[in-house]
């Protein structure tokens, strides 16, 4: 029986799911960044956490949609990796904001954003990426997304911003220093990562005002710098992908009705929905 091989790969980790007829086999692995890893590290990855996993599976056709895939030379990265191990699949890798944007809009016009361990948007016009405010990544962008939302989380430590009550609970939850956070921010690997962990403290901490005005402030700053830039946001339902967009969706509720804007769907990851647009294509 021919199956499909559908992908898609954030920072942190990536879904999988194995399409044989009626038949799904859903797994993940670690994110498979190219900005990150290099060809020979995300073989790496595929060896030891996927193929062992669907080597029964032979698929016809593969769709990777990942973070950093907008980049050509990023998309030969991966597709290169993915071929060593499937020669006669058909593959095709594009950006995780194009996945992201088939699974919340399928055949319809929306703005489609991606609030997970890094940030994005599009104007997506039901068939393709007609506009994109830029990603810049964590260093210079990545409003509201996790490794954003974490970085403020660390300031507030490092600064002794946060009052008696929450220093005590973050120093409980983390059990770190100045010293190993600087450490694997400057000079560890995968730091956008690191930073993104920090996001759970907000959610675990809902109610103080500090915490709801480092949220609320993080994904103001992501409505200001991206939605803000598409004519199309007042007129088409903003959908959000991604674990900080899922966690979070009460207050994208408020921003939007803040701004007058309609808040579309809000989806923790796009799999379910990347499945039922390549059901529906085949």
């Amino acid at each position: 029986m021919k199956s499909i091989l559908i992908a898609d790969s954030g920072s942190t980790k990536t879904e999988w799911c194995l399409l044989q007829g009626d038949k799904k086999k859903k797994l993940s692995t670690q994110g498979l960044s190219p900005y990150f890893l290099t060809e020979e590290q995300i073989k790496s990855i595929l060896e030891k956490e996927l193929i062992p996993k669907i080597k029964e599976a032979s698929p016809v056709e593969i769709y990777f949609y990942g973070t950093g895939c907008s980049n050509p030379a990023n998309a030969a990265i991966v597709k290169k990796a993915i071929r060593h191990f499937y020669r006669k699949a058909a593959i095709k890798v594009e950006h995780d904001l194009t996945g992201a944007a088939k699974a919340l809009c399928r055949d319809s016009k929306g703005i489609a954003c991606i609030l997970g361990t890094g940030s994005n948007s599009c104007f997506y016009n039901g068939k393709k990426i007609v506009k994109n405010s830029p990603g810049l990544g964590y260093v210079l962008g990545d409003e509201g997304s996790g490794a954003y939302l974490g970085k403020k989380v660390i300031q507030y430590f490092l600064y002794n911003t946060f009052d008696e009550d929450l220093m005590e609970r973050f120093k409980a939850k983390f059990n770190t220093n100045s010293i190993e956070i600087l450490e694997a921010v400057y000079k560890k690997p995968l730091p956008n990562r690191y930073l993104a962990g920090f996001a759970i403290f907000l959610a675990e901490n809902r109610g103080h005002f500090m915490i709801e005005n480092i949220i609320e402030d993080g994904l103001n700053d992501f409505f200001f710098n991206h939605i803000y830039k598409y004519r199309e946001s007042w007129t088409l339902p903003i959908n959000f992908a991604g674990s900080i967009a899922y966690g979070f969706k009460d207050v994208l509720k408020d921003l939007c009705n803040s701004y007058e804007l309609q808040l579309g769907t809000v989806i923790k990851n796009p799999m379910e929905g990347l499945i039922k647009y390549h059901q529906q294509k085949r």
